[in-house]
């Protein structure tokens, strides 16, 4: 009866049946006696308030106007053009009385998208003090020594409003039939750098900077669209800091347009330095170790999540955009996917995917067949490997241990040292110190190949921080299999399953459409489908227009 197992196999399959009991009830206990992590309504919190006229959910959020003529009444014209892109707090009405005409007039413009210089000290005192009935026109304010480069005539409100959340001044006068739209001659230069923290291979060139009225502009640039709406909010006791919410009014779920404002609106703390402030004090379960909340410094990316009814939050003085609700897939995916034709670009994410798979759990398998059960491993495999580790004085997990530690510190050195010296430093620095260590006897080959191909494909992860969680949970697993060998290893790996499944981001479903099972969303998840056939939005965002393409 050789085929019963022994009394210490019995041992770890009991063990590893009662330890995700322990560890809910460990968790449930720790997660009552510390809260939920967001701060409730308190004397502090009423600093972080809309700093321009009313929420948005109170609002209401309305779906995109039909084109509407100019009235020729100027206070009815005004009032429709507040009305409908008047709550972006970016956005700035100026009102002055043209002096030589006696005539009402508006000035409208996108913060960071003009020359305030140009404006104030040209056209505005050109309008208000010279201006005369007879230059009231495009053809009028085009000659010779007027400060206007560009100048055309709106042939309707919709084109109006879309042109001057696009970058140009709107100008609507008193008497005048149609609005007129100015161009400045020198807008503010600017030198926009590549995303540092996210590596291209195609797509725009362009990363958000440190300051927020730039990054506001640069996503009014991708396009002329009236439904991008932005508010602003304030927050910090201590010293205030300006965020903007973004999102499109037309698609956006209200119910996380509002939860999103309310946990906006409930932060509490002296000081915002950086986008991961709000990150940590707004995400659904902070005592879980993935990210409820994507960051990132390509505007494109940022863009294509408002247009499947995304948030994003902008923070004045970095330049890390959030992103909200997040996905387990998001993590996984980039840009460049949609950019290169479906085949391609779903052979590289199923690669991701592998890839992700081999960063978390490659060290625990190793331990657990060496260590535990080496009949599992073919029989010349096998043979290969006793050989190799004929000299190694340490145990299996003690031998990773020492190995993957090491190439942390590089990785981690190689980071904090200047650019010129740190990739060189973590490539060699690991070459030597793996062989080296091999040499010395200290580790096998096998385990070096295992380490590296451990190591190659936590590179392959498109978010720094989804990588930083797969290189923590890496050594979690690596604890699972040294006590309880396969059992361990596989316990594991149905913990974090089982947490993922339980894990929302503002009410989202952290592994969906996997579950719960969406089979209309998986058109986008391990492969990407012809944009051809990606036809709808997301079913997992419940927007109010679900169409992609009309």
């Amino acid at each position: 009866m050789s085929y019963i197992p022994g009394w210490a196999v019995f041992g770890q399959a009991g063990i590893a049946l009662l330890f995700p009991l322990l560890a809910n009830i460990l968790y449930k206990g720790l997660y009552s006696l510390v809260g939920s992590g967001r701060a409730v309504e308190s004397p502090g919190t009423k600093n972080a308030n809309p700093s321009k006229g009313q929420s948005a959910s109170q609002a209401g959020v309305d779906p995109a106007p039909a084109p509407r003529e100019f009235s020729g009444d100027y206070a009815a014209d005004l009032s429709y053009i507040k009305s409908t892109i008047g709550r972006n707090s970016d956005l700035h009405f100026k009102e002055f009385t043209m002096t030589r005409v006696q005539r009402q007039a508006v000035l409208i413009f996108v913060d960071g998208m003009q020359d305030d210089r140009q404006l104030n000290l040209q056209i505005l005192q050109y309008l208000m003090n010279e201006a005369t009935a007879e230059s009231l026109s495009a053809q009028g304010m085009s000659g010779p020594g007027l400060p206007f480069s560009q100048l055309s005539e709106a042939s309707d409100l919709t084109l109006f409003n879309q042109s001057v959340l696009f970058g140009h001044a709107g100008l609507l006068v008193e008497g005048l039939p149609q609005g007129l739209l100015i161009e400045p001659p020198a807008s503010t230069d600017r030198t926009l750098g590549e995303p540092v923290s996210e590596a291209l291979l195609r797509g725009p060139r362009l990363g958000f900077s440190e300051v927020l009225s730039v990054n506001t502009s640069i996503l009014r640039r991708q396009g002329f669209n009236d439904q991008l709406e932005m508010i602003s909010y304030r927050a910090g006791t201590r010293i205030q800091r300006d965020i903007v919410l973004a999102y499109m009014k037309d698609i956006v779920n209200p119910e996380l347009l509002k939860e999103v404002e309310t946990r906006i609106s409930k932060l509490d703390i002296d000081f915002l330095a950086e986008s991961g402030y709000i990150e940590q004090l707004i995400e659904d379960n902070y005592l879980s170790p993935f990210q409820q909340v994507q960051n990132t410094e390509r505007p494109d990316r940022v863009i294509n999540a408002l247009l499947e009814g995304r948030i994003a939050i902008l923070l004045d003085g970095t330049p890390f955009a959030l992103i909200v609700p997040v996905t387990f897939s998001m993590l996984l995916q980039s840009p460049e996917d949609y950019y290169e034709r479906w085949l391609p670009s779903s052979l590289i994410r199923m690669l991701r995917f592998a890839a992700t798979f081999m960063a978390l759990m490659a060290p625990a398998l190793y331990i657990s067949f060496i260590s535990f059960h080496p009949g599992l491993i073919p029989t010349e495999l096998a043979l290969s490997i006793i050989e190799t580790r004929q000299n190694v004085p340490f145990p299996s997990v003690i031998e990773v241990l020492i190995l993957e530690i090491s190439i942390e510190i590089l990785r981690e050195a190689g980071i904090r040292l200047p650019k010129p010296v740190g990739p060189a430093m973590g490539i060699v620095g690991g070459l030597i110190i793996g062989d080296a260590a091999v040499n010395a006897g200290i580790v096998s080959p096998f385990l070096v190949i295992v380490v590296a191909v451990t190591a190659i494909s936590s590179f392959s992860i498109p978010m720094y921080s989804a990588g930083l969680t797969l290189r923590l949970l890496r050594f979690v697993g690596m604890g699972f299999a040294a006590f309880l060998g396969m059992f361990g290893t596989i316990l594991f790996f149905l913990l974090i399953c089982s947490h993922l499944t339980r894990l929302k981001s503002f009410g989202v479903p952290y592994l969906t459409p996997v579950s719960p099972f969406r089979l209309s969303d998986w058109k986008d998840l391990f492969f990407r489908s012809p944009l051809s056939l990606m036809k709808r939005r997301p079913v997992m965002m419940k927007t109010q227009n679900s169409r992609r393409k009309s």
